[in-house]
């Protein structure tokens, strides 16, 4: 598995809060600014600066499955099954980091699925492309957990990456909760990839 992780930790910085009313319902949402100008915000639903564990979703930016409904992803059913719980719950945090791509930006993806159309799985598109098979860098979330007042979570996610970033962090990761859904015959081999390539706890 190839990873690109800066030297440097990105440094975040607080913006401002508003509502927003959603289908699951009125979360509040807070912006932050990485130095470098890219903008993330958290969603967050109830008391969860209270120390106890928090339920909580790091999700990268994905365009085409968080808005335009793409199959080729589990990002999107990802994205509002971690909302829906979260509201079941009525207590939570869902930090959208704007990583698209695995980090190498909404083009470069575009570039990487005409190369998956003729062929090549996901980390190999990436890696073709020149890139690492995966750019993110979960430490944003660091920044912005400390200014939530959360120091523990139970983390909706498959992906390991996100654990030991946030462990290292010095976050509390007291539970892993899986995420799986959105399987379907067009993202079969993309679900298997992240699996068998970057270590992605996902069962069939």
């Amino acid at each position: 598995m190839s990873s690109h992780i800066p030297p440097v930790e990105p440094v975040v910085h607080y913006v401002a809060s508003c509502q927003l009313p959603t289908p699951w319902g009125v979360f509040a949402m807070h912006g932050f600014e990485e130095e470098g100008g890219r903008e993330h915000v958290a969603l967050t639903l109830g008391d969860i600066g209270d120390g106890e564990p928090v339920l909580a979703r790091l999700h990268s930016e994905c365009l085409t499955g968080d808005a335009l409904f793409s199959l080729r992803c589990d990002c999107g059913f990802q994205l509002e099954a971690a909302m829906q719980a979260i509201a079941e719950e009525g207590r939570g945090a869902l930090l959208y980091l704007r990583q698209e791509g695995r980090g190498i930006g909404l083009i470069n993806k575009i570039r990487a699925y005409k190369l998956q159309d003729g062929g090549a799985d996901t980390v190999e598109a990436n890696e073709q492309l020149g890139f690492p098979a995966d750019m993110r860098d979960f430490r944003i979330a660091r920044h912005m957990l400390n200014h939530l007042g959360v120091s523990k979570v139970r983390v909706m996610t498959n992906n390991p990456r996100k654990l030991a970033t946030l462990q290292n962090a010095g976050i509390d990761v007291v539970a892993r909760v899986p995420l799986e859904v959105g399987r379907n015959p067009h993202n079969d081999r993309y679900l298997d990839t992240k699996a068998a390539k970057l270590g992605h706890m996902l069962f069939k």
